[in-house]
């Protein structure tokens, strides 16, 4: 039986609670964010530029076609969340890109978390005031 060989390479971004499964194949620069047109799903130009940011330092804007899963968290953290699934494609795709990508700091996870609320406090660390008489 022949196996049939797939041109699409996919991988997985996280950011916060957000979590992106970014699948990518040879095209003309199509990006798509769960089935909407990028622009739409990111209206704000920083968030843009902020998910494009991997395509943009590789020089590889206009090569590929994106489908992109998000779910979870923010709008932000969806938009790193998505850098960083597109960096992680691109070094499978091409390894020549990692050692670019990685000076950038495009393939590390940023492991910041939001800390959690305490009992007998208002939120992670605000206390209730406090009265000494």
């Amino acid at each position: 039986m022949a196996k049939i060989k797939d041109d699409k390479k996919n991988a997985v971004g996280r950011r916060k609670t957000a979590v992106a499964r970014v699948w990518v194949k040879p095209g003309s620069g199509i990006i798509t964010v769960n089935g909407r047109k990028f622009e739409e799903y990111f209206p704000l130009a920083t968030l843009q530029i902020i998910a494009k940011q991997s395509l943009t330092i590789t020089n590889t804007v206009s090569n590929y076609d994106i489908q992109v899963n998000v779910h979870g968290g923010g709008i932000s953290g969806q938009a790193e969340a998505t850098r960083l699934g597109i960096a992680r494609v691109l070094c499978e795709i091409d390894p020549e890109h990692r050692p670019v990508l990685k000076k950038a700091g495009m393939l590390t996870r940023d492991s910041r978390m939001v800390e959690r609320k305490k009992p007998g406090r208002k939120k992670a660390r605000k206390r209730f005031q406090f009265s000494k008489r």
